[in-house]
């Protein structure tokens, strides 16, 4: 289990906390997206505050995180479960910035500063709670902060990490999610601004070798963390040729009709993972015919 997620709490219950190491989940998708180093960066650091935002629902409920700002890189959409399952894109994946000023891959200039950060639940009930804030940073990690500050009124601290190495693939990737509960003292918050202040960057806690498990441990320092659950996490994707198929009959019959004489054939590609799906003219006529069944 390389990749997996810990939930845990300290301060008696009163702080809620969830840590995770994600690197090869980031990895499937660099590699299946073919990004480049501050795309990968950007679309990384999403998947990875999807993941600790999915961490947070049960099981089959979902989150959909919509990342779409005014840089470069476009608009980024993850979707998470409760399960650690999660998948994304972003709709520039060939975009490679010039180190920023800290001499640190350019995230920010990759999202844009101008935007909204929205995150849409399913928990399996009638309306999906969806809730959005404007971009405040474009680094990610404080997006996802202020979204929890403000849609779900619950102080938190959230950072996301991401190590490209210079083939541009993914070294280590990473992150943590700190709430603060009702009852926190101020003296609780206090000690833990100040702890987060000299936290380096989770990507490269990884790369020294140390586990969600030790991450806490460093941020909590002498406060002891009670470990709740640790599931694993990967990039998966659950589309389908069948899926694919239904979206083709919802055109309707003249529509599909339409792409067997222009194109003799249809190829549907998934945004999310990249997987091809081929439908022959005998098999888009089979689906005009149930297109007319169901008309």
């Amino acid at each position: 289990m390389n990749d997996y997620l810990v939930k845990a709490m300290a301060y008696g219950g009163f702080v809620r906390v969830y840590a995770v190491n994600a690197t090869d989940t980031v990895s499937q998708a660099q590699k299946r997206h073919d990004t480049w180093n501050t795309a990968s960066a950007a679309l990384g650091r999403s998947l990875i505050g999807g993941l600790l935002l999915g961490s947070t629902v049960k099981g089959e409920d979902t989150i959909t995180v919509r990342v779409e700002g005014d840089g470069p890189g476009g608009t980024i959409i993850v979707t998470s479960n409760g399960r650690g399952e999660v998948k994304g894109y972003i709709q520039n994946p060939y975009v490679s910035l010039p180190l920023n000023e800290q001499g640190k891959i350019d995230v920010r200039g990759a999202v844009g500063t101008k935007g909204m950060l929205s995150v849409t639940k399913d928990l399996g009930l009638k309306e999906p709670f969806s809730g959005q804030v404007p971009i405040v940073s474009g680094e990610l990690g404080a997006d996802f902060t202020y979204y929890l500050a403000v849609s779900e009124q619950v102080p938190s601290s959230v950072g996301v990490s991401v190590l490209v190495d210079t083939d541009d693939s993914i070294k280590t990737a990473g992150g943590f999610m700190l709430q603060m509960m009702p009852g926190a003292s101020e003296e609780v918050a206090t000690a833990l601004e100040e702890r987060l202040q000299y936290l380096p960057n989770i990507s490269t806690m990884l790369d020294e070798g140390k586990t969600p498990e030790e991450i806490l441990d460093f941020i909590f320092a002498d406060e002891s963390v009670v470990v709740l659950d640790k599931i694993p996490v990967q990039f998966k994707c659950d589309c389908s040729k069948e899926r694919f198929a239904a979206g083709l009959i919802s055109l309707g019959a003249q529509e599909i009709q339409n792409i067997i004489d222009e194109d003799h054939g249809a190829e549907a590609v998934c945004s999310f993972c990249g997987n091809k799906y081929y439908f022959t003219d005998k098999e888009l006529a089979e689906l005009k015919q149930e297109a007319t069944e169901t008309n």
